[in-house]
Order: C-alpha cells, then structure tokens, then sequence
C-alpha cells in the first residue's frame, strides 16, 4: 500500500516536470515524509492547466456523515482491481483522474518479530508519477468545497514484492511519457502492469524518528543500518 509520502523538489521543477503552474508555490515547502492518515494537502496533476492543492484521503461527493475524516482514513489508496466496483471510486475512474507527484514513499518490510522501515525512490529521474482518482465535496456545515484524492494501488513488482511482503502491494506508477494519456482517460487500467524493479531503488531508514513530534525531517530518508535481517539482494 501507500500510507506515508514524500516530495521534496522545488516548485519550479514541478512546474517544469508536468507544464503547469503550481498555485501558491510559496505555501509548498519540503516534504520529507508525511502520513496520509494526517490528510495532508498534497500538489495533484489533472487535465487543468493548473497544478491543484488537494488533501490526500478521498472524500466521495456524496458523502452526508458527520466524520468525513472517518471515510477519508479508508480512501487513501483504492486497489485497482476493484476500483471500478467501489461506491466510492467506480465513477471518478473515466473522468477525474490524477497523478500525485512523489520522490518517494515508505513501506514496512515484516522480518518475524521485527518491522524495518524501507525508502523507495525513483532510480534515475527526480520524481514517481503516482496514479490517483480524485474527487469534489462539499461541507453543507461551512458550504466550503475542497478537493480529495486517492492513491491507486496495483501488486507489486519484483522489488517491492520483497519489500512489502505480507500484502505484496504497490503505488501505480507511470512512466513520465504516459501521464497525460493517463489523464485524459486513454490508458485503460482494466490490464494495466505495474512498472519494473529497474524504476525503483530502495534503502532502510531508522524508523525511530517516526517517534518524534517532528517526523518530516531530512534524516528520515537517510540510510540506515541496524544489523537485523539484512537482504543484499535489495542492494
């Protein structure tokens, strides 16, 4: 799956990544890690010419209860085999797609008692292009509208299979060259393959810091080795 989230590059090279202009750049700083499941506002790419602030943890349009922090807890990441089956994504997959730009995500390894904390990063360009639906929903409290997205996931590749090895998933990531045919709807997900190892490289991280107060710093995607259960075959 997809719960914790990185994008540390500049709004220029997002900008410049997608041909679009970032709204309120200034408010886009660093992002080291974050948890969805803090609902963060995140820079979306759709088919406006505009790169659109949205908050991570998708709220359907239809939604009337009176937690929608509760739904949006579920709706971070939505399984593309199913995804045209759930009441919350089964009408946003023809026309309200995303990608979510990341530098890279983190994901549990499970070695018997002991949980190790791995950084996954692109292994020769800047950024993941990371496939989302999204939605509009409106608080009838504040009559205010704001945009939630979803996280697709497929299963996983070679890598990520050794890496997330209970549930064997990953983010749906597309190449740089088809994220505006993913966009407007040309790419079909109905077959869709997850991309190959040789994308992706991966390294452990000290998951101590997920301990502090402040998580979103520098070190926590810095290598980290600790002596217990080292694979070299990531390496």
């Amino acid at each position: 799956m997809c719960y914790s989230n990185s994008l540390t590059v500049s709004a220029q090279q997002l900008e410049k990544t997608y041909g679009r202009k970032l709204i309120k750049s200034d408010k886009n700083a660093p992002v080291y890690y974050q948890s969805g499941f803090t609902f963060p506002g995140w820079p979306c790419i759709t088919q406006q010419a505009e790169i659109v602030n949205m908050q991570w943890g998708l709220i359907p349009a239809w939604y009337r209860g009176p937690e929608p922090s509760e739904i949006a807890s579920k709706t971070l990441n939505a399984r593309i085999e199913t995804l045209e089956e759930k009441a919350s994504f089964k009408h946003l997959v023809a026309s309200k797609r995303c990608i979510i730009p990341s530098s890279g995500f983190f994901e549990y390894q499970m070695q018997e008692s002991n949980k190790k904390l791995f950084f996954i990063q692109p292994n020769d360009q800047a950024l993941f292009h990371m496939g989302g639906v999204f939605d509009e929903w409106t608080d009838l409290v504040t009559g205010k509208t704001k945009k939630t997205f979803s996280i697709i996931t497929t299963e996983a590749n070679t890598l990520m299979a050794e890496i997330h090895n209970t549930a064997r998933r990953m983010p749906l990531i597309f190449k740089a060259s088809q994220v505006e045919s993913y966009l407007s709807g040309e790419i079909s997900l109905s077959n869709f393959t997850p991309v190959p190892s040789e994308l992706m490289r991966a390294h452990p991280v000290d998951k101590r810091i997920l301990q502090r107060e402040n998580k979103n710093v520098p070190e926590i995607q810095a290598r980290f080795v600790d002596n217990i259960g080292i694979q070299g075959s990531l390496f």
